[in-house]
């Protein structure tokens, strides 16, 4: 039987999502579960894609393959009682057989949180502590400029060379937190992300907000393909895969 999980997790802790040898990884967690579950026969699990050391999910979705039919209610229970705290299941579905978590991708979401106002130890491991006004306003402009179809090279790796670097932004949008003005998501809705794509992306429009590039820059930008056109890197801690739709 094939299902498909919601899995929201806290990164902070973790060496990224793909599982690698000797290090704590959320799809080692994962697996390491769902292998007990099924009488310790090996399970492997497939997500919509990987995150990064640091960056965090709200909806990431994963599918796996049991050797036979659990109930939800009770699978869900099973993995949430023995999976680590800063994982958790939100939800679990039997899928198709064919069914797959991250070839059968439309779109995915991811957020970015900034703060602007006093330092919050608090929250540094969830929101990027800027702690600096920014040209909102600009910032918005250069959003904008990013929807629709481009060739996004020049936001990501640059020693990872693809067959295609064309990605569609379906949505860019720019909000205030309601209670603090100071605190600022970013989100980007993208039919698919390259690796450092977003935090490519926040970097540069942190930049923006500074003045040290105008929101028009983002046409040469991305008419250049080149990585070294585009600003710095934003740190993971704000980062958040927000969803995935199918």
């Amino acid at each position: 039987m094939r299902y498909c999980m919601t899995v929201s997790y806290d990164g902070t802790a973790y060496k990224g999502y793909q599982k690698q040898p000797n290090k704590k990884t959320i799809q080692k967690e994962i697996e390491e579960v769902l292998t007990k579950i099924n009488g310790d026969q090996k399970v492997a699990v497939h997500a919509s894609g990987r995150t990064d050391a640091g960056v965090h999910a709200l909806n990431q979705k994963i599918h796996f393959d049991l050797d036979k039919s659990v109930k939800i209610d009770k699978l869900e229970d099973s993995l949430n009682k023995m999976l680590p705290d800063d994982i958790f299941v939100k939800r679990v579905e039997r899928v198709h057989a064919n069914f797959h978590a991250r070839y059968d991708v439309k779109a995915k979401e991811y957020i970015y949180k900034i703060n602007m106002g006093e330092y919050n130890p608090l929250e540094r491991n969830y929101i990027y502590q800027y702690n600096r006004q920014l040209d909102i306003v600009e910032m918005e402009r250069a959003l904008k400029y990013l929807e629709g179809e481009h060739n996004f090279k020049s936001f990501t790796k640059t020693d990872e060379e693809k067959d295609d670097y064309v990605r569609t932004i379906f949505k860019a949008t720019l909000t205030r937190d309601k209670y603090n003005i100071n605190q600022i998501t970013i989100c980007l809705k993208c039919s698919g992300f390259l690796r450092y794509m977003v935090r490519n992306i926040v970097g540069l429009l942190i930049e923006i907000g500074e003045g040290k590039y105008k929101s028009s820059d983002i046409f040469d930008i991305l008419r250049a393909e080149d990585r070294t056109k585009a600003g710095k890197t934003a740190p993971p801690n704000g980062l958040y895969l927000n969803d995935v739709f199918y």
